[in-house]
């Protein structure tokens, strides 16, 4: 049991996170292709650019420094590479025309001028090498250190949302945000940034060299880049679509093992093996083929860039040996530029591969954005009313009208007093608004009209903090997290005893099951909490309760899950725990409120009976009714 602000109320959320049974949703995904990893979602940004101002100004707020820098630093990199290949051929010609004059007779090679040459050349390598290494180490921190900010922004935002966005949004939609999404945008930032830099310098500075080399050879080799365009945009636009129907059915396997492995028990209850075995057969021939078809479209754009830039190659070689016969130009330049020519097509095939980056993150960034701009729950006042020191349990529902949607009210009208200690239960068929009035007395939401009074002030007069304080919460769902026993039940109170803790488990008769455990009191419960039965489970919230001693009490069908023997065990604890506090019980099984001080009977959101177990039986009305119910054959 965990209280609402964290500190001792016991309860489960409405759904477990990740992806929901059979609804498999959109995961993304990275391929690694043309030299990084590279996005293939199924969806792209609905405003590209106002996506990117907006991710690059977050950034900006504490790394806009560092990224320009690191940008700079990719940027000088690249041209000390590009500058590479033309001094090197510098030496080449030295090299040459010395080899030439000793043939003839009139010279030798100037092999100090050659080393000169060499040595500026491995400098400016050597500059490039460390540059680029020093650009890596800052955008590799940037993206680090958005991704933390983002994600701790995302968790900061998920305190502060009202109960209302988690009723509407399924909890794997919050985990993808949190977790995918950020991802896009750290592997775009810790690598796609940089390339950026490096394929833009490195196009304009080969364009530029080759120009300064031989205008002539340039347009030769330019003559090719609408071909190489078309070929790229091809294989890329086919490819897309089976990238993404590649990440779609990727999530659908997923979905399907975890279904599986989750309902095993019922697969094979029912002798259903088969039907999932041929279903998943299904899904994986599909992602198989999606997965072939992608990675072959991936796998042939290589050769065909290199068939395209060989075919430049061979004209450059052509004409330059022409030129170098005229003496137009020198062996050195000819060698310049045909390692310019290879390398020419490289900036192209990458640029093409970050413009699908750029989309998937400007998607994934929308995404996060989007959930950080969801409206927040309504401030606490600027002067709230302080806590009383002593909570007595004095509550009054004014005339409360509330509805989720507009329009159609889930309660109208109600109104009821709880007295200091009384035992107040509430109960009705699925659906008359019993939970929603624990959830507007502990303001998970706010009423729309009347109001909610505790202890003489109206429930908005308080912090949110202070107010939940005064309650603590056993749900019919129960909650536990990864850890011992002792912890679980301990959460209620941090710094309760060991003996204090043990003493809790045998009030609520839990303290027999846990010491016949492994481990006792030390045995961890899994992520799932497979190792405990649901009656178990419960038990232990309900000890979290009672460790907490709250002033109030809020319980929606906590014994729900609990046998018969040990409903009749857990009862008089919890009868021992309700004593001299209020205490608000939501109960289908009305034989355990028979002793209730009073009993609020809920139907279509309105009070329709009020009173004792006895008085509303003398009635003969709707409670009586209900009671019946439960006891016909």
């Amino acid at each position: 049991m965990t209280r609402p602000d964290g500190s001792a109320a016991s309860g489960s959320p409405r759904g477990q996170p990740g992806m929901e049974s059979g609804l498999p949703g959109r995961p993304k995904g990275f391929r690694l292709g043309m030299g990084m990893a590279a996005l293939r979602p199924a969806e792209k940004p609905a405003d590209f650019w106002r996506a990117m101002r907006r991710l690059f100004a977050y950034i900006g707020r504490e790394q806009g420094l560092a990224l320009v820098i690191g940008i700079i630093l990719a940027a000088l990199s690249t041209a000390f590479n590009v500058v590479g290949p033309f001094i090197l051929g510098r030496a080449t010609t030295l090299l040459f025309e010395g080899w030439l004059a000793q043939l003839q007779g009139t010279g030798s090679i100037d092999f100090p001028a050659i080393g000169r040459i060499l040595l500026v050349a491995l400098g400016i390598y050597v500059a490039s090498s460390a540059l680029r290494y020093a650009q890596a180490w800052m955008m590799v921190g940037i993206a680090m250190d958005t991704a933390y900010r983002l994600r701790r922004d995302m968790l900061a935002k998920i305190h502060r949302l009202p109960l209302r966005y988690f009723d509407r949004t399924p909890f794997g939609d919050v985990l993808s945000r949190v977790a995918n999404d950020v991802d896009v945008i750290q592997q775009t930032l810790g690598q796609a940034m940089g390339q950026t830099a490096i394929s833009l310098v490195s196009l304009v500075g080969t364009v530029v060299m080759m120009l300064r080399i031989s205008g002539w050879l340039t347009l030769t080799a330019l003559a090719l880049l609408p071909l190489a365009v078309v070929v790229v945009r091809g294989v890329v636009r086919r490819s897309q679509q089976y990238f993404a129907q590649q990440q779609t059915y990727l999530g659908y396997v997923n979905s399907h093992v975890e279904e599986t492995f989750g309902g095993y028990l019922v697969i094979k209850a029912f002798g259903a093996e088969a039907h999932r075995l041929q279903r998943f057969d299904q899904l994986n021939q599909t992602l198989y083929q999606a997965t072939w078809r992608a990675q072959f479209l991936s796998g042939i754009l290589m050769p065909l860039m290199r068939f395209t830039g060989n075919l430049g190659y061979v004209a450059v070689s052509v004409l330059g040996g022409y030129f170098v016969l005229l003496g137009r130009l020198t062996v050195g330049d000819i060698q310049a530029f045909l390692q310019y020519v290879r390398g020419f097509t490289q900036p192209i095939q990458q640029m093409a591969n970050l413009a699908t980056i750029y989309q998937s993150t400007a998607a994934a960034a929308e995404r996060v954005f989007a959930f950080l701009d969801e409206p927040e729950e309504t401030p606490d006042p600027e002067q709230p009313v302080p806590p009383p020191r002593v909570v007595r349990g004095h509550v009054v529902f004014e005339d409360v009208w509330f509805a989720y949607e507009p329009g159609r009210p889930v309660i109208k009208g109600f109104s009821a007093e709880a007295q200091p200690g009384q035992k107040i239960a509430i109960v009705g068929p699925t659906g008359a608004g019993k939970t929603t009035l624990v959830k507007l007395l502990m303001r998970f939401y706010d009423v729309d009209r009347g109001a909610i009074r505790v202890e003489g002030h109206d429930v908005r007069a308080y912090r949110r903090r202070d107010l939940r304080r005064m309650f603590a919460m056993v749900l019919q769902e129960t909650w536990l997290f990864h850890g011992t026993i002792m912890e679980n039940i301990r959460y209620g109170r941090p710094d309760a005893t060991d003996e204090e803790v043990i003493a809790a488990a045998k009030a609520v008769r839990a303290d027999h099951f846990i010491r016949t455990l492994p481990q006792g009191y030390y045995t961890v419960i899994d992520e799932e909490s497979t190792n405990l039965s649901e009656s178990e489970k419960q038990l232990l919230t309900i000890a979290r309760a009672l460790l907490a001693n709250p002033p109030m009490l809020i319980l929606d069908e906590a014994t729900s899950y609990v046998d018969t023997h040990t409903e009749a065990l857990v009862q008089r604890a919890m009868d021992d725990l309700m004593r001299g506090r209020t205490s608000f019980v939501i109960a289908h099984r009305l034989s355990t409120i028979r002793n209730a001080n009073l009993i609020l009977v809920l139907k279509d959101g309105d009070v329709v009976e009020q009173g004792t177990h006895e008085e509303l039986l003398r009635r003969g009305g709707f409670y009586a009714q209900l009671y019946k119910s439960q006891f016909e054959v």
